[in-house]
C-alpha cells in the first residue's frame, strides 16, 4: 500500500501516515525490518529522531536481539535489483550529488573521531532526513549512479549509527545500523555491507550478545564482503570477527583471526586506494580491538600491552578512541592491583573528556572506574581521594543531555 501510494502521489508514503505504524515503544519498527523498504524507513527514522517528542519515544526502544538475523543470499540478490518503481521526485541526480554526500560524510566522521558520537548527530540526521532522502527519490542520470548515491546514503546512515552507538544510544544506533545495511545492499556494494555489519557486530559484542555478534561477523566476511575489500578494511572485519570468537570461547581461532588481520594491515600500502569509511583504521585501532580480544580470552597481561601500545601510537586526531582505549587500559590495570598506575591513566581519559568529547562510552570509562575504585575510596590512597573528587565534579557538572543533539 505504501509502495503503490509514493509512486500516485510522488512522494514516499511510511505506514506511520496510512494509520499501520507502531507507536509508543515500538516508534520507527520499521527500520528493524529487513524487508521494509530503506526509503520510507528512512523517512520514518528520520522524522522520529528530528522531532523532540517522537525521539523520547523513540530513545524508549529496546535494542532487538531479533533484529539480528541476517537475512540468506536471495535476499542480498533482490535489493540488488534496480527498483522498477517510479521516482517519485523531479529532481535529476548525478555524480557531483553523490560527490557532496561524501564530502560531507567525511566532514561529518572526522567530527566523529575528535569529538565522541554525542555532538553534531542532529545536523547530521538532519541533512540525511531532507537532502539525501530527496536524492534517493530522485531520477539518476544512470544505473550507476544510482548504486554510488544508495552508497552514499549508507555510508552516512551508518555514521548516524556508529555516532549514537558511541553516545550509549543503542536501540537508535542499531535502527540506524539496519537501514544502513539495506541501502548497501540495493547498492550492490557488498564490502560497504560488510563494514556495517562489522559495525553490528562490535555493538552486538558490546552489549553481552556474544554469539549473535560472532554470527554478524562471519556474516561480515563471507564471500565478496571480504574478497572484495581493501586491505584496511579487510583488517577491520578480520579483527571484529576475532573478537567475537574471543568473546565465545573460541580462543584458539580467535588467535588465528588476529593474525590475519595483522598481515592484511601489513598489505595496506599507499597505492591501494581505500575507502574514506576506513581512515580510521590504524596500527592504534588494530591494537586496541586485539587488547579487547585478548581481554575477553583472561590474557590481562597482553590485554594491557596491547591497549598502552594503541594510546602510544594514535594521532591526535582521534581523541574519542584515545579516551576509550585509556579507559579501558585503567580498567586492566586495577584489575592486575595495580592501583597507582590506574588512577594515573584514568586522569588522562579525564583530560581528554574535559577538552571537549561527547561520548558515551568514554563517558561510561569515568562510571566504571569510579565502581572499580569503590573498594579503596576509605583507604587514604591519595591518588584514589583525588580521582574520585575529580570524577564526581566532572559527572556533576558535565552538561551531558544538550550535546546529544548536537
Amino acid at each position: 500500500m505504501c509502495q503503490a501510494l509514493s509512486r500516485r502521489l510522488k512522494r514516499v508514503v511510511t505506514l506511520d501516515e496510512i494509520g499501520l505504524g507502531l507507536t509508543g515503544p515500538a516508534i520507527a519498527q520499521e527500520a528493524l525490518e529487513w524487508h521494509a523498504d530503506p526509503v520510507s524507513a528512512l523517512t520514518d527514522l528520520g522524522r522520529s529522531d528530528l522531532d523532540a517528542n517522537r525521539r523520547t519515544l523513540l530513545g524508549q526502544t529496546v535494542y532487538s536481539a531479533a533484529a539480528l538475523v541476517v537475512p540468506g543470499q536471495d535476499w542480498w540478490q533482490t535489493m540488488a535489483k534496480p527498483s522498477p518503481d517510479i521516482p517519485t521526485g523531479r529532481q535529476r541526480v548525478g555524480r557531483s550529488d553523490v560527490a557532496t554526500v561524501q564530502e560531507l560524510t567525511v566532514a561529518f566522521s572526522r567530527m566523529d573521531q575528535r569529538c565522541g558520537g554525542g555532538h553534531g548527530r542532529g545536523a547530521l540526521v538532519q541533512y540525511l532526513y531532507s537532502d539525501v532522502r530527496s536524492l534517493l527519490c530522485g531520477r539518476f542520470q544512470n544505473e550507476d549512479v544510482r548504486r554510488e548515491m544508495h552508497s552514499a546514503a549508507a555510508e552516512l546512515s551508518y555514521l548516524s549509527g556508529w555516532m549514537a552507538f558511541d553516545n550509549a544510544e543503542h536501540a537508535i544506533a542499531q535502527k540506524y545500523f539496519l537501514l544502513a545495511v539495506k541501502l548497501s545492499a540495493r547498492a550492490g556494494n557488498a564490502p560497504l555491507s560488510g563494514h556495517i555489519l562489522r559495525a553490528m557486530a562490535h555493538q552486538a559484542i558490546d552489549l553481552g550478545f556474544a554469539n549473535e555478534g560472532l554470527n554478524l561477523a562471519e556474516v561480515s566476511i563471507q564471500g565478496e564482503r571480504y574478497k572484495a575489500a581493501t586491505p584496511r578494511e579487510k583488517a577491520l572485519l578480520g579483527v571484529i570477527h576475532a573478537r567475537g570468537l574471543a568473546a565465545t570461547g573460541r580462543r584458539q581461532p580467535a588467535i588465528r583471526a588476529l593474525l590475519q588481520a595483522e598481515d592484511d594491515l601489513a598489505s595496506a600500502t599507499s597505492e591501494i586506494l581505500e575507502p574514506n569509511r576506513t581512515f580510521f583504521f590504524s596500527e592504534a585501532s588494530l591494537a586496541h580491538e586485539t587488547a579487547c580480544a585478548l581481554r575477553d580470552m583472561g590474557d590481562h597481561a597482553q590485554a594491557i600491552r596491547q591497549f598502552r601500545r594503541s594510546a602510544n601510537t594514535r594521532g591526535a586526531a582521534f581523541k574519542r578512541t584515545h579516551a576509550v582505549t585509556l579507559g579501558y587500559l585503567g580498567s586492566e590495570q586495577m584489575a592486575g592491583g595495580r592501583v597507582d598506575e590506574a588512577c594515573a591513566t584514568w586522569n588522562r581519559v579525564l583530560d581528554a573528556m574535559e577538552e571537549g568529547i561527547y561520548s558515551g562510552r568514554a563517558r561510561q570509562a569515568v562510571l566504571d572506574m569510579r565502581a572499580l575504585l569503590s573498594p579503596y575510596r576509605r583507604r587514604g590512597i591519595p591518588a584514589v581521594t583525588e580521582l574520585e573528587a575529580r570524577a564526581v565534579a566532572y559527572l556533576k557538572h558535565v552538561d551531558w543531555p544538550t550535546h546529544t543533539q548536537g
